[in-house]
C-alpha cells in the first residue's frame, strides 16, 4: 500500500486513477493539484481527492506515488516543477498518448532522478473531459503499455507493473519508439481520419441535412471526433512524424479504393472491401480471446 498518492492534473485520468486505487485499497490518502482550483475543489467535493494542494510540489511532497495527468505539451513544465522533490524511492507515472517526447522531457528536466519516472499510457478513455466523467472501471480490463528507458528502476517498474495489474489493466511493455510508431497507427490515424470526416461533412452546403440523416454507422464512426481538442492537438503535434508517415500510408489506400470507383473495376473494388472485413474480424477474434 502507499501511504500517499499525489495527482497532478485532476481531470478523467487523473480521477479515475485515484478512484480506482482508493477502492483497491492501495492508497491512504490523495493530494490533488490542478491549474484550474475550481477543478481541483471540485475533485475534492467529489470524494476523488483528500487534500487540496496549491502547487504540484505542494502535492508531490510525502508523496511516495505520483501521476502526472496534464497535457502532453505541459509534461516537461511539470517535471521540472517537482524535481527537487523526487525522491529514489518515489514512484513517478504519466498517462500520455506519446511517449518519446515525453521520456526526452523527463530526460532533461529531471536528470539523475529520472529512474523513478515510469513512462505509462492507458488505453482508456471517453470522448469526454473532465473529473466530473471520472470512472472507477476505467482502467478495468483495458491495456496499458510501459515504457521504461534504461534508467529505470527496477523497483519502479515492479511497482508500476504491480499497480496496473491492481486495477485491472493487462499491462505491455515496449520502447518508446515503437510505441509511437504503434499508437499513430491504430489510435492518432483514426483520430485524425474522424476529425477531417466531420468537418468535411458539416462544411458542406447541406451538410446539417445529411446529418440529420445519420444512423448508428456514423455515430460509431464518428464517436471519437468529439474528443477534447487541446489534448489531440498535442498528441498529433508531438507524434507528427510518426503520424505523417500514416497518414501517406493511409492516403495511397484511400486512392486505390478511389481508382476501382472511377474505373469502374467493382470485382476488385469488392476484393479490397472484403480484405478489410477480413483484417476487421481477424483483430475481433483476436480481441474476444484476451
Amino acid at each position: 500500500m502507499f501511504e500517499q498518492l499525489a495527482i497532478i492534473g485532476c481531470g478523467l485520468m487523473g480521477g479515475s486513477f485515484a478512484l480506482a486505487l482508493k477502492r483497491a485499497g492501495l492508497v491512504k490518502r490523495v493530494v490533488g493539484y490542478s491549474k484550474s482550483p475550481t477543478t481541483t475543489a471540485r475533485a475534492h467535493q467529489m470524494g476523488v481527492i483528500d487534500v487540496e494542494a496549491a502547487s504540484a510540489l505542494e502535492a508531490v511532497a510525502g508523496s511516495d506515488i505520483v501521476l502526472i495527468a496534464v497535457p502532453v505539451a505541459a509534461t516537461e513544465a511539470t517535471f521540472k516543477t517537482i524535481q527537487p522533490l523526487v525522491t529514489p524511492e518515489m514512484l513517478i507515472m504519466d498517462v500520455g498518448s506519446t511517449k518519446r517526447d515525453v521520456v526526452d522531457a523527463a530526460r532533461r528536466a529531471l536528470r539523475e532522478k529520472v529512474g523513478s519516472f515510469v513512462p505509462a499510457h492507458p488505453i482508456a478513455g471517453k470522448e469526454v473531459s473532465g473529473v466530473e466523467h471520472s470512472d472507477v472501471d476505467l482502467y478495468q480490463g483495458r491495456q496499458l503499455i510501459l515504457t521504461p528507458i534504461e534508467r529505470t528502476q527496477a523497483r519502479q517498474l515492479q511497482q508500476a507493473v504491480d499497480v496496473w495489474t491492481a486495477l485491472g489493466s493487462r499491462v505491455v511493455k515496449m520502447s518508446p519508439e515503437s510505441h509511437d510508431a504503434a499508437f499513430a497507427a491504430v489510435s492518432h490515424l483514426p483520430h485524425l481520419i474522424s476529425f477531417a470526416f466531420m468537418n468535411a461533412i458539416a462544411g458542406q452546403p447541406q451538410g446539417q441535412d445529411y446529418l440529420s440523416l445519420a444512423g448508428p454507422g456514423f455515430r460509431d464512426f464518428s464517436r471519437i471526433a468529439a474528443s477534447d481538442a487541446k489534448v489531440w492537438r498535442d498528441i498529433m503535434m508531438s507524434n507528427r512524424e510518426e503520424l505523417l508517415a500514416q497518414t501517406k500510408i493511409f492516403q495511397l489506400n484511400l486512392q486505390a479504393i478511389e481508382l476501382m470507383i472511377a474505373s469502374g473495376n467493382s470485382e476488385a473494388l469488392e476484393g479490397l472491401i472484403d480484405q478489410a472485413s477480413l483484417a476487421r474480424s481477424h483483430w475481433r477474434m483476436v480481441q474476444q480471446q484476451k
